[in-house]
């Protein structure tokens, strides 16, 4: 049984057990690394403008380096350009920590617990998830469902 790594050098974030429930949820079996990076609401803007076409802030990007692999159970033989060591890396997320205090606020829970959504949410983008039509989204947001109930039972 493998595992998924979050490697962030940004700042100390609690990251194993979220990435233990999205591999649980999501069935895997291989070893996965993902990169965290924070930015600044300019630092954001400047990525989204630059790689979405989109000048404006956002709360997550994420940057997967693999394609068509939704719903599948990868091996390291599946992505052989993308090996680093034992791990597969799946790509990049970026979060900025100014769209987490203020959704936190909205949403009347903690920034933890933002953060904790907004990571799964970027982990789910990585492993070919998204939310461009209604069934899609569908799929996106029950998983993300999963992945919740699971944090609130996983323990460090």
């Amino acid at each position: 049984m493998g595992k998924l790594k979050i490697e962030c050098f940004d700042k100390k974030v609690k990251l194993r057990k979220i990435a233990k429930a999205v591999y649980k949820t999501l069935g895997q079996k291989a070893y996965f690394k993902a990169e965290l990076v924070f930015q600044d609401g300019e630092g954001i803007t400047a990525l989204n403008r630059n790689t979405r076409g989109v000048d404006s802030v956002t709360d997550v990007l994420s940057y997967p380096s693999l394609e068509g692999i939704r719903g599948k159970i990868l091996s390291p033989e599946d992505c052989p350009t993308e090996l680093e060591g034992k791990y597969i890396f799946l790509g990049s997320i970026v979060l900025c920590e100014e769209k987490i205090r203020s959704q936190a606020q909205e949403y009347g829970h903690s920034e933890e617990e933002e953060r904790e959504y907004l990571i799964t949410h970027g982990l789910l983008h990585l492993f070919g998830y998204d939310h461009l039509n209604d069934a899609d989204k569908k799929e996106m947001r029950d998983l993300e469902k999963q992945i919740r109930f699971i944090l609130r039972g996983v323990k460090e």
